[in-house]
């Protein structure tokens, strides 16, 4: 069975995290990536961010959100009036998936697949045990399915504040789901200005969340049940 879990050491400091996933083989996935792309930002954040997979630019800098995507985040965040210093950022797999054109000279990103996802999914889980975050934006579906089930559909629950219990143990974090910053490239022109408008407003929504989860760490309008509990390490 593909499974991070036995490359994850048992730690709370995110640069012992970090240096572990570069010799990470827990899916195949690293054979072809350049190099392990773990989360980066602040380590006691109060937000942290979720995407799918690093992308070629990603995959190359070896850092999450600083290629086309990035750019529109750092926007979106801009105009959310959001400190990006302030957050983490990381991705639900750690390494790109791609597939190439008919000339082999661009690689082209191919969405993971769920064994993929759950495979990476110890490192999440220890990186959510240690930033210790107030929120989570999953940006994307292949981030709230690795957080909330496969069963989870953003278009049904975009930028509603839920509450998993037990999800994360010691630690139940907010979770909104809302699109991803690649979302709004991929989108036709006419309507990317309201999809903008829209992260902008998730993104809001998760900033002020903060200022009110309740002391028992549970914020919002419900409570999501997952189909079936996603695997934890």
């Amino acid at each position: 069975m593909n499974s991070a879990a036995p490359f994850v050491p048992e730690t709370h400091q995110l640069s012992v995290l970090a240096e572990a996933a570069k010799g990470c083989e827990g899916c195949p996935l690293y054979r072809d990536a350049t190099q392990t792309v773990f989360g980066s930002g602040r380590p006691s954040a109060r937000v942290m961010l979720i995407g799918e997979q690093p992308g070629d630019r990603e995959d190359r800098a070896g850092a999450p959100f600083v290629g086309p995507a990035g750019r529109v985040l750092d926007k979106a965040l801009a105009a959310a009036e959001i400190d990006r210093d302030e957050l983490y950022l990381t991705n639900a797999v750690k390494h790109f998936k791609f597939t190439t054109n008919e000339r082999g000279k661009r690689r082209i990103h191919k969405t993971p697949s769920r064994t993929e996802v759950e495979a990476c999914r110890p490192w999440i889980i220890a990186e959510l045990e240690t930033v210790a975050p107030e929120v989570v934006v999953l940006l994307g579906a292949t981030a709230a399915k690795s957080m909330l089930g496969n069963d989870f559909r953003v278009s049904r629950h975009r930028g509603e504040v839920l509450h998993v219990t037990g999800l994360v143990p010691d630690a139940d974090p907010a979770l909104i789901a809302t699109i991803h910053p690649s979302a709004v490239l991929r989108g036709p022109s006419e309507t990317r200005d309201e999809a903008f408008d829209g992260l902008v407003a998730d993104l809001r929504t998760a900033y002020a969340t903060t200022r009110t989860v309740r002391s028992d760490g549970s914020a919002g309008s419900g409570t999501f049940m997952p189909a079936a509990n996603p695997v934890r390490r």
